[in-house]
C-alpha cells in the first residue's frame, strides 16, 4: 500500500513535470501548516521529487528547460512557505549557507537554510555558484558558527575539496557541513 506521503510526493512530482505551479503550491501548502510539517515536506516530498527530476534530466528523459521550470516552481513554493517557518526565538547563532563554486542548483541549500531559521539561527543564504574567495571574504565579515556547502552535480566534488582546503586555511575550526545530491553517487 502506498502511504499518503508517497502519494503527495508523486502528485508533487507530476505537477512539477507538467509545469503546474498552482498545483505544486497547493500540495505543499496543504502539507505544511507548521515548521515540523515543513521539515517533513522538505525531506519526504520536495527532496525526493527534485532528486527524481535530476535523474530524469541526467537520463535525457526531460529537457534542461523542464528541469529549470521544476526548479523555479520549487523555489517559488519555498518562498511561499518562508513566513511560516521563521522562529520568533533567536538563538544568536549564525549560519552561512552556499553552493560550491560553479554549482547552479541551490534548492537543497535553501531548504537547509530554512531549517536553521526554524531553529532560531541567523542565516546568511548566499545561494548558487559562490566563488571561494568571495565566500572567504564574507566569512571574515560575519562571525559564523557554522558553514554549510551544497553540491548537486558530482563532478563538482574536486571544487568542493579545493574550497574546503582553502576554507581550512582561514578558518581551521569552523564547523563545515557538506551535502547534496552529488553524494548519492
Amino acid at each position: 500500500m502506498i502511504s499518503a506521503t508517497d502519494q503527495m510526493q508523486r502528485a508533487f512530482l507530476e505537477a512539477l513535470l507538467k509545469g503546474n505551479r498552482l498545483q505544486s503550491s497547493s500540495i505543499a501548502l496543504s502539507m505544511a501548516s507548521n515548521p515540523e510539517e515543513i521539515k517533513a515536506l522538505y525531506e519526504n516530498v520536495v527532496k525526493p521529487a527534485m532528486y527524481q527530476i535530476g535523474e530524469l534530466w541526467e537520463n535525457g528523459e526531460i529537457s534542461v528547460a523542464s528541469e529549470h521550470l521544476a526548479s523555479a516552481i520549487v523555489e517559488g513554493v519555498l518562498n511561499e512557505l518562508y513566513a511560516g517557518l521563521v522562529s520568533g526565538k533567536r538563538s544568536g547563532r549564525v549560519a552561512v549557507t552556499a553552493c560550491v563554486e560553479d554549482e547552479k542548483h541551490q534548492i537543497g541549500i535553501k531548504m537547509v537554510s530554512d531549517v536553521f531559521e526554524m531553529h532560531g539561527w541567523n542565516v546568511f543564504f548566499l545561494g548558487a555558484d559562490t566563488p571561494c574567495e568571495e565566500l572567504l571574504r564574507f566569512l571574515h565579515t560575519v562571525k559564523a558558527d557554522v558553514l554549510a556547502l551544497s553540491l548537486s552535480i558530482y563532478f563538482h566534488l574536486p571544487m568542493l575539496e579545493k574550497m574546503l582546503q582553502r576554507i581550512r586555511q582561514d578558518f581551521p575550526v569552523l564547523p563545515v557541513l557538506v551535502g547534496g545530491q552529488a553524494f548519492r553517487h
